[in-house]
């Protein structure tokens, strides 16, 4: 019997797009997966349309999760994990794709690597969800001090094994860029991200691009360096230029 996984949406203001997530999971060739929709106080139609949507596919797999109020991507993430009933956890934001074969692919890959923690590449695309040819290659295998340097990791892309990795250590810190910050935690305790170097994930590009996106990314990451990862001055520059350098190039 084929392990269960569990895949964890978080949704706010997302009726755009989660009709197509929902597709992506459901159109898995690897079949034995939950979604959980963890809807966080959408101001928009969001829980319309994934109501509809379950009562249209009678899909007993997919369970809308209503958060109390909005309280962020982190928060709703951990609800999820809280909630998930799957061996595998896997992430999905609401306005990216998954290809077909993303699970049953992802997992063989950690089984083969005895993994507790993976990624896989992923293509850029436009607000249509249409590829862009440009496919984000990934290394074959990230520790912490690589990471420092290289924030490769997607999060539509990762899988964690919860045989191999307790669900406490999941829990995304309340910070900007949680997702980083929890990678960096999870390689610090001593596990390796292992990187399957195939294009299995959609990453909607829409609304992501402007210039005060990047200032507050280039603001978060070094937020992380100096107060989360408490790295002194000179190691944060170091770190810096190397992380600029791979964010450059993934988008080039």
């Amino acid at each position: 019997m084929s392990e269960l996984v569990s895949v964890i949406v978080p949704v706010y203001n997302a009726e755009k797009f989660i009709r197509e997530a929902m597709d992506s999971v459901r159109a898995q060739t690897y079949e034995s997966w939950e979604l959980l929709l963890v809807e966080d106080g959408s101001s928009d139609g969001s829980v319309d349309v994934i109501t509809s949507y379950i009562a249209e596919t009678q899909e007993t797999r997919i369970r809308l999760v209503r958060q109390p109020s909005n309280q962020g991507a982190a928060c709703a993430r951990n609800r999820g994990v809280r909630e998930a009933a799957g061996r595998y956890i896997a992430y999905l934001d609401a306005d990216d794709l998954w290809m077909p074969e993303k699970l049953e692919h992802e997992i063989k890959f950690m089984e083969k690597k005895n993994a507790a923690f993976a990624f896989t590449g992923y293509e850029f695309a436009n607000e249509r969800g249409v590829g862009l040819g440009k496919v984000v290659r990934v290394p074959e295998t990230l520790v912490y001090r690589q990471a420092l340097s290289n924030t490769t990791i997607f999060t539509t892309t990762v899988m964690f094994d919860t045989a191999k990795i307790s669900k406490e250590l999941l829990e995304m810190p309340q910070i900007k860029s949680e997702d980083t910050a929890l990678w960096w935690r999870i390689l610090r305790s001593g596990y390796t991200a292992y990187g399957l170097d195939e294009n299995l994930v959609m990453y909607r590009r829409a609304g992501r691009t402007l210039s005060s996106n990047k200032l507050k990314a280039i603001q978060r990451i070094w937020n992380l360096y100096r107060k989360v990862e408490g790295l002194s001055l000179a190691r944060s520059v170091w770190h810096f230029c190397f992380w600029a350098v791979h964010a450059v190039q993934r988008r080039i």
